[in-house]
């Protein structure tokens, strides 16, 4: 469940509003900064999508219009409680000017991180189809894996199969599109049950330290 003390913040600081960072939870690149008061961050840890308060907008919803929502993974104060990092999974760009980040492009995420990115787009795009009852035009193959448990896992586990009957065969060129197809279906079935590369990642990381 997505929690945080609004007790522990000081939005008395800066004049009822705490600074929001937001940062994309697969590829860490910072998406926007803007502004939050208590009520904003309330509704916040209601629908799990993140709401700002502006002096000029008032309440706002990111991605009501656009579509361009940022599903929330995590928020966290900072030190002196008058600041926020969340983490997110945005539907689209964060800037209103179409770009992905309103700090400009940053630094290309990992190769399996930028199919995480694509693979939580895709979730979240099925996640605001199904509860809009809209899901007739959805057609990428991901999201129906996604809302699919037994396809998903079947051919996880038909992936995996192929993948040990190629090293089998010493097929060097075969055993690296089966890991490739293998690795694919796994990030599927974790963003199905709300982890990903992040979780995978950070779990290698704590081996290897």
């Amino acid at each position: 469940m997505l929690t945080i003390d609004l007790d522990t913040l000081d939005f008395g600081k800066g004049g009822g509003l705490v600074t929001v960072v937001v940062q994309d939870a697969a590829s860490a690149a910072v998406l926007m900064v803007a502004h939050a008061d208590r009520e904003a961050l309330e509704r916040t840890l209601t629908t799990g999508e993140m709401h700002f308060r502006s002096r000029t907008r008032g309440l706002w919803h990111k991605g009501a219009t656009s579509g361009n929502v940022q599903r929330v993974v995590s928020l966290s104060a900072d030190c002196d409680g008058d600041a926020v990092l969340a983490r997110v999974i945005p539907a689209g760009p964060a800037c209103h000017t179409g770009a992905t980040s309103c700090f400009g492009e940053q630094q290309a995420p990992h190769t399996l991180a930028a199919l995480d990115i694509t693979i939580a787009a895709r979730a979240s795009q099925l996640e605001t189809a199904e509860a809009h009852r809209d899901t007739a035009n959805l057609t990428s193959y991901t999201q129906r894996l996604l809302s699919n448990r037994n396809l998903r896992l079947k051919k996880l586990g038909e992936e995996a199969a192929e993948l040990v009957l190629a090293c089998a065969d010493d097929d060097p060129a075969r055993a690296t599109e089966e890991a490739a197809d293998l690795l694919y279906h796994t990030l599927v079935a974790l963003r199905a049950i709300g982890a990903g590369w992040t979780d995978v990642a950070a779990a290698l990381e704590a081996r290897r330290s």
